[in-house]
Protein backbone atom coordinates (compact mmCIF):
# COMPACT_ATOMS: atom_id res chain seq x y z
CA UNK A 1 0.00 0.00 0.00
CA UNK A 2 1.50 3.38 -0.96
CA UNK A 3 2.04 6.01 1.69
CA UNK A 4 -0.70 8.58 2.23
CA UNK A 5 -0.68 12.36 2.55
CA UNK A 6 -1.45 11.98 6.26
CA UNK A 7 1.58 9.70 6.65
CA UNK A 8 3.78 12.27 4.89
CA UNK A 9 2.56 14.96 7.29
CA UNK A 10 3.08 12.62 10.24
CA UNK A 11 6.63 11.83 9.14
CA UNK A 12 7.46 15.54 8.96
CA UNK A 13 6.11 15.88 12.49
CA UNK A 14 8.11 12.84 13.62
CA UNK A 15 11.30 14.38 12.20
CA UNK A 16 10.58 17.57 14.13
CA UNK A 17 10.07 15.54 17.31
CA UNK A 18 13.31 13.68 16.70
CA UNK A 19 15.23 16.96 16.56
CA UNK A 20 13.83 18.22 19.87
CA UNK A 21 16.55 20.46 21.39
CA UNK A 22 18.05 19.69 24.78
CA UNK A 23 17.86 15.90 24.53
CA UNK A 24 21.16 14.29 25.62
CA UNK A 25 22.44 11.94 22.93
CA UNK A 26 25.52 9.79 23.53
CA UNK A 27 27.53 7.39 21.45
CA UNK A 28 25.07 4.53 20.93
CA UNK A 29 21.75 6.39 20.92
CA UNK A 30 19.68 7.90 18.13
CA UNK A 31 17.30 10.84 17.78
CA UNK A 32 13.97 9.28 16.78
CA UNK A 33 10.39 10.54 16.56
CA UNK A 34 7.12 8.63 16.21
CA UNK A 35 3.50 9.56 15.43
CA UNK A 36 0.54 7.16 15.72
CA UNK A 37 -2.32 7.65 13.23
CA UNK A 38 -5.83 6.20 13.26
CA UNK A 39 -7.60 4.88 10.15
CA UNK A 40 -8.72 8.40 9.24
CA UNK A 41 -5.18 9.77 9.38
CA UNK A 42 -5.70 11.62 12.65
CA UNK A 43 -2.98 11.74 15.29
CA UNK A 44 -3.63 9.44 18.22
CA UNK A 45 -0.34 10.06 20.05
CA UNK A 46 3.24 11.03 19.43
CA UNK A 47 6.57 10.48 21.14
CA UNK A 48 10.31 10.85 20.84
CA UNK A 49 13.45 9.44 22.40
CA UNK A 50 14.66 11.58 25.30
CA UNK A 51 18.10 10.09 25.82
CA UNK A 52 19.91 7.03 27.16
CA UNK A 53 17.82 4.73 29.31
CA UNK A 54 14.51 6.41 28.42
CA UNK A 55 11.74 4.80 26.33
CA UNK A 56 12.35 4.78 22.59
CA UNK A 57 10.11 6.96 20.43
CA UNK A 58 7.70 4.13 19.60
CA UNK A 59 7.37 3.07 23.23
CA UNK A 60 6.84 6.68 24.27
CA UNK A 61 4.02 7.14 21.74
CA UNK A 62 2.44 3.78 22.60
CA UNK A 63 2.41 4.60 26.31
CA UNK A 64 0.68 7.91 25.59
CA UNK A 65 -1.91 6.22 23.37
CA UNK A 66 -2.70 3.34 25.73
CA UNK A 67 -5.47 1.08 24.42
CA UNK A 68 -6.09 3.52 21.54
CA UNK A 69 -2.84 2.31 19.91
CA UNK A 70 -4.55 -0.86 18.64
CA UNK A 71 -5.12 -0.73 14.90
CA UNK A 72 -3.04 2.42 14.37
CA UNK A 73 -0.27 3.20 11.91
CA UNK A 74 3.08 4.01 13.51
CA UNK A 75 5.04 6.60 11.52
CA UNK A 76 8.62 6.61 12.79
CA UNK A 77 11.86 8.17 11.57
CA UNK A 78 13.95 5.02 12.05
CA UNK A 79 13.30 1.31 11.52
CA UNK A 80 11.99 -0.03 14.87
CA UNK A 81 14.77 -1.74 16.78
CA UNK A 82 14.97 -5.49 17.30
CA UNK A 83 17.35 -5.30 20.25
CA UNK A 84 17.27 -5.43 24.02
CA UNK A 85 19.58 -2.84 25.52
CA UNK A 86 18.71 -0.30 28.19
CA UNK A 87 15.10 -0.82 27.07
CA UNK A 88 13.25 -3.62 25.28
CA UNK A 89 12.80 -4.05 21.51
CA UNK A 90 10.40 -1.61 19.86
CA UNK A 91 9.27 -4.41 17.56
CA UNK A 92 7.85 -6.33 20.53
CA UNK A 93 6.13 -3.22 21.86
CA UNK A 94 4.47 -2.51 18.49
CA UNK A 95 3.30 -6.10 18.10
CA UNK A 96 1.97 -6.26 21.67
CA UNK A 97 0.08 -2.98 21.21
CA UNK A 98 -1.72 -4.28 18.12
CA UNK A 99 -0.34 -1.72 15.68
CA UNK A 100 -1.62 -2.48 12.17
CA UNK A 101 0.96 -0.73 9.98
CA UNK A 102 4.44 0.76 10.39
CA UNK A 103 5.94 3.41 8.09
CA UNK A 104 9.54 4.38 8.68
CA UNK A 105 12.04 6.66 6.97
CA UNK A 106 15.48 5.17 7.43
CA UNK A 107 16.79 1.62 7.70
CA UNK A 108 18.74 1.09 10.92
CA UNK A 109 22.39 0.68 9.87
CA UNK A 110 23.44 -0.55 13.30
CA UNK A 111 23.72 -4.37 12.97
CA UNK A 112 23.03 -4.78 16.69
CA UNK A 113 19.58 -3.20 16.43
CA UNK A 114 18.65 -3.98 12.81
CA UNK A 115 16.14 -6.53 11.56
CA UNK A 116 13.01 -4.86 12.84
CA UNK A 117 11.16 -4.99 9.54
CA UNK A 118 11.39 -8.77 9.26
CA UNK A 119 10.08 -9.23 12.80
CA UNK A 120 7.14 -6.90 12.19
CA UNK A 121 6.18 -8.54 8.91
CA UNK A 122 6.43 -12.00 10.47
CA UNK A 123 3.89 -10.80 13.05
CA UNK A 124 1.50 -9.73 10.29
CA UNK A 125 2.16 -5.99 10.48
CA UNK A 126 2.22 -4.13 7.17
CA UNK A 127 5.52 -2.26 6.71
CA UNK A 128 6.50 0.57 4.35
CA UNK A 129 10.08 1.93 4.33
CA UNK A 130 11.82 4.97 2.87
CA UNK A 131 9.30 7.76 3.46
CA UNK A 132 11.24 11.09 3.55
CA UNK A 133 14.45 9.07 3.80
CA UNK A 134 16.68 11.98 2.70
CA UNK A 135 15.40 14.20 5.49
CA UNK A 136 15.90 11.43 8.02
CA UNK A 137 19.41 10.74 6.69
CA UNK A 138 20.40 14.36 7.32
CA UNK A 139 19.19 14.08 10.90
CA UNK A 140 21.11 10.82 11.31
CA UNK A 141 24.38 12.16 9.85
CA UNK A 142 25.89 12.77 13.27
CA UNK A 143 25.18 9.22 14.40
CA UNK A 144 26.43 7.61 11.17
CA UNK A 145 29.72 9.51 11.12
CA UNK A 146 30.36 8.92 14.82
CA UNK A 147 29.65 5.21 14.46
CA UNK A 148 31.86 4.90 11.37
CA UNK A 149 34.79 6.94 12.71
CA UNK A 150 34.49 5.72 16.30
CA UNK A 151 34.78 9.28 17.55
CA UNK A 152 32.35 12.15 18.14
CA UNK A 153 31.02 14.07 15.13
CA UNK A 154 32.52 17.60 15.19
CA UNK A 155 30.64 20.76 14.25
CA UNK A 156 32.85 23.85 14.18
CA UNK A 157 30.99 27.08 14.76
CA UNK A 158 32.58 30.46 14.07
CA UNK A 159 31.42 34.05 13.97
CA UNK A 160 33.39 36.32 11.69
CA UNK A 161 33.45 39.69 9.99
CA UNK A 162 33.56 40.00 6.22
CA UNK A 163 37.36 40.17 6.41
CA UNK A 164 37.67 37.02 8.54
CA UNK A 165 38.15 38.56 11.98
CA UNK A 166 36.66 37.05 15.13
CA UNK A 167 37.79 39.90 17.42
CA UNK A 168 39.19 43.40 17.14
CA UNK A 169 42.81 44.35 17.76
CA UNK A 170 42.02 45.18 21.41
CA UNK A 171 40.52 41.72 21.91
CA UNK A 172 36.88 42.80 21.98
CA UNK A 173 34.46 40.44 20.23
CA UNK A 174 31.06 41.34 21.71
CA UNK A 175 29.38 41.35 19.46
CA UNK A 176 30.70 40.25 16.10
CA UNK A 177 27.61 38.10 15.58
CA UNK A 178 24.05 39.42 15.74
CA UNK A 179 21.35 38.63 18.26
CA UNK A 180 19.69 36.30 15.74
CA UNK A 181 22.98 34.48 15.13
CA UNK A 182 23.56 34.01 18.85
CA UNK A 183 20.04 32.65 19.30
CA UNK A 184 20.66 30.26 16.42
CA UNK A 185 23.91 29.17 18.06
CA UNK A 186 22.01 28.19 21.20
CA UNK A 187 19.62 26.14 19.07
CA UNK A 188 22.59 24.26 17.60
CA UNK A 189 24.31 23.89 20.97
CA UNK A 190 21.20 22.14 22.25
CA UNK A 191 21.53 19.51 19.51
CA UNK A 192 25.02 18.53 20.67
CA UNK A 193 26.10 16.66 23.79
CA UNK A 194 29.46 18.42 24.25
CA UNK A 195 30.73 21.96 23.79
CA UNK A 196 34.50 22.23 23.36
CA UNK A 197 36.76 25.26 23.76
CA UNK A 198 40.43 25.82 24.53
CA UNK A 199 41.98 27.08 27.73
CA UNK A 200 42.83 30.34 25.98
CA UNK A 201 39.16 31.06 25.26
CA UNK A 202 38.33 30.38 28.91
CA UNK A 203 41.09 32.71 30.12
CA UNK A 204 40.27 35.59 27.76
CA UNK A 205 36.51 35.44 27.12
CA UNK A 206 35.25 33.64 30.24
CA UNK A 207 32.27 32.08 28.39
CA UNK A 208 29.42 30.48 30.30
CA UNK A 209 29.02 27.73 27.66
CA UNK A 210 25.43 26.82 28.43
CA UNK A 211 22.28 26.48 26.33
CA UNK A 212 19.82 29.32 26.94
CA UNK A 213 16.52 30.38 25.39
CA UNK A 214 15.74 33.75 23.83
CA UNK A 215 15.07 35.22 27.29
CA UNK A 216 18.39 33.96 28.64
CA UNK A 217 16.87 31.15 30.69
CA UNK A 218 18.99 27.97 30.90
CA UNK A 219 17.72 24.80 29.25
CA UNK A 220 16.72 21.94 31.52
CA UNK A 221 19.32 19.66 29.92
CA UNK A 222 22.82 21.02 29.30
CA UNK A 223 25.63 19.61 27.12
CA UNK A 224 28.94 18.75 28.72
CA UNK A 225 31.39 21.68 28.82
CA UNK A 226 34.82 20.44 27.73
CA UNK A 227 37.95 22.58 27.95
CA UNK A 228 41.03 21.42 26.05
CA UNK A 229 44.59 22.43 26.87
CA UNK A 230 47.41 21.91 29.33
CA UNK A 231 47.30 25.16 31.31
CA UNK A 232 45.32 25.34 34.55
CA UNK A 233 41.92 27.02 34.50
CA UNK A 234 41.55 30.18 36.60
CA UNK A 235 39.30 29.22 39.53
CA UNK A 236 36.95 32.17 39.00
CA UNK A 237 35.96 31.21 35.44
CA UNK A 238 32.21 30.81 34.84
CA UNK A 239 32.69 27.45 33.14
CA UNK A 240 33.51 26.02 36.58
CA UNK A 241 30.12 26.92 38.07
CA UNK A 242 27.30 24.45 38.73
CA UNK A 243 25.18 25.34 35.69
CA UNK A 244 26.49 22.30 33.78
CA UNK A 245 29.14 19.61 34.05
CA UNK A 246 32.67 20.60 33.00
CA UNK A 247 35.64 18.42 32.14
CA UNK A 248 39.23 19.58 31.57
CA UNK A 249 40.99 17.63 28.82
CA UNK A 250 44.67 18.18 29.53
CA UNK A 251 45.94 17.71 25.99
CA UNK A 252 46.61 19.74 22.86
CA UNK A 253 46.01 16.75 20.61
CA UNK A 254 42.54 16.83 19.02
CA UNK A 255 42.67 13.07 18.36
CA UNK A 256 43.31 12.38 22.04
CA UNK A 257 40.58 14.79 23.12
CA UNK A 258 37.98 13.15 20.88
CA UNK A 259 39.09 9.68 21.98
CA UNK A 260 38.51 10.64 25.60
CA UNK A 261 35.09 12.08 24.83
CA UNK A 262 34.14 9.02 22.76
CA UNK A 263 35.16 6.72 25.60
CA UNK A 264 32.88 8.83 27.81
CA UNK A 265 29.98 8.09 25.45
CA UNK A 266 29.90 11.45 23.64
CA UNK A 267 28.54 11.58 20.10
CA UNK A 268 28.47 15.22 18.94
CA UNK A 269 31.06 17.88 19.78
CA UNK A 270 30.19 21.52 19.13
CA UNK A 271 33.59 23.20 18.69
CA UNK A 272 33.56 26.85 19.76
CA UNK A 273 37.22 27.36 20.57
CA UNK A 274 39.46 30.11 19.28
CA UNK A 275 41.64 30.19 16.17
CA UNK A 276 44.36 27.90 17.55
CA UNK A 277 41.97 25.12 18.48
CA UNK A 278 40.08 25.50 15.20
CA UNK A 279 43.33 25.22 13.23
CA UNK A 280 44.34 22.06 15.11
CA UNK A 281 41.07 20.35 14.22
CA UNK A 282 41.16 21.58 10.62
CA UNK A 283 44.74 20.41 10.10
CA UNK A 284 43.75 16.98 11.40
CA UNK A 285 40.64 16.70 9.24
CA UNK A 286 38.46 16.36 12.32
CA UNK A 287 35.83 18.91 11.32
CA UNK A 288 32.70 17.24 9.96
CA UNK A 289 30.53 20.33 9.63
CA UNK A 290 31.21 24.06 9.60
CA UNK A 291 28.62 26.62 10.68
CA UNK A 292 29.87 30.14 9.95
CA UNK A 293 27.99 33.31 10.92
CA UNK A 294 29.21 36.21 8.81
CA UNK A 295 28.51 39.76 9.96
CA UNK A 296 28.44 42.75 7.58
CA UNK A 297 31.42 44.56 9.07
CA UNK A 298 35.16 45.08 8.45
CA UNK A 299 37.87 45.34 11.11
CA UNK A 300 41.01 45.34 9.00
CA UNK A 301 43.06 43.97 11.89
CA UNK A 302 42.53 41.84 14.95
CA UNK A 303 42.17 38.15 15.68
CA UNK A 304 41.74 35.85 12.71
CA UNK A 305 38.98 33.24 12.81
CA UNK A 306 41.55 30.48 12.32
CA UNK A 307 45.29 30.28 13.00
CA UNK A 308 47.99 29.34 10.51
CA UNK A 309 47.21 26.13 8.65
CA UNK A 310 50.55 25.93 6.88
CA UNK A 311 48.91 26.54 3.50
CA UNK A 312 51.07 28.66 1.21
CA UNK A 313 49.28 28.44 -2.15
CA UNK A 314 45.69 28.88 -3.27
CA UNK A 315 45.68 25.44 -4.86
CA UNK A 316 46.06 23.88 -1.41
CA UNK A 317 43.15 25.80 0.14
CA UNK A 318 40.65 23.81 2.20
CA UNK A 319 37.34 23.88 0.35
CA UNK A 320 34.33 22.56 2.27
CA UNK A 321 31.12 22.10 0.30
CA UNK A 322 28.40 24.63 1.07
CA UNK A 323 25.17 22.81 1.90
CA UNK A 324 23.03 25.74 3.09
CA UNK A 325 23.04 29.54 3.08
CA UNK A 326 20.52 31.30 5.32
CA UNK A 327 20.05 35.02 5.98
CA UNK A 328 19.26 35.64 9.64
CA UNK A 329 17.14 38.78 9.87
CA UNK A 330 18.30 41.63 12.05
CA UNK A 331 16.77 42.18 15.49
CA UNK A 332 16.05 45.64 16.93
CA UNK A 333 17.73 47.48 14.09
CA UNK A 334 20.71 45.14 13.74
CA UNK A 335 22.01 44.26 10.32
CA UNK A 336 21.30 40.68 9.20
CA UNK A 337 23.96 37.98 9.46
CA UNK A 338 24.44 35.19 6.95
CA UNK A 339 24.82 31.61 8.14
CA UNK A 340 26.85 29.27 5.94
CA UNK A 341 26.60 25.54 6.65
CA UNK A 342 29.34 23.43 5.07
CA UNK A 343 30.29 19.78 4.91
CA UNK A 344 33.40 17.95 6.10
CA UNK A 345 36.82 19.52 5.63
CA UNK A 346 39.67 17.40 4.29
CA UNK A 347 42.80 17.25 6.50
CA UNK A 348 45.93 19.29 5.91
CA UNK A 349 47.97 16.65 7.74
CA UNK A 350 47.97 12.86 7.42
CA UNK A 351 45.28 11.61 9.80
CA UNK A 352 46.35 9.41 12.69
CA UNK A 353 44.92 8.03 15.88
CA UNK A 354 46.62 8.54 19.26
CA UNK A 355 46.49 4.81 19.96
CA UNK A 356 48.58 4.20 16.84
CA UNK A 357 51.50 6.41 17.90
Amino acid sequence: MPTTAAEHDAMRRALTLAATPGVPMVADTRRVGCVLLDDDGRTVAEGHHRGPGTPHAEADALARAGAAARGTTAVVTLEPCNHTGRTGPCTEALVAAGVRRVVYAEVDANPVAAGGRAVLEAAGIEVEAGLLADEAASLAEVYRVALREQRPFVTWKLATTLDGRSAAADGTSRWVSSTAARRDTHRLRALSDTMLVGTGTIAVDDPLLTVRDDQGRPAAVQPLRAVMGERDLPPDRRVLNDDAETVHLRTRDPYAALATLWDDGRQHVFLEGGPTLAAAFLRAGLVDRVVAYVAPMFLGSGLSSVADLGITTIAAALRPTVTDVTVLAGVDGEEPNVRFTMSAVEPVETPHHPKET
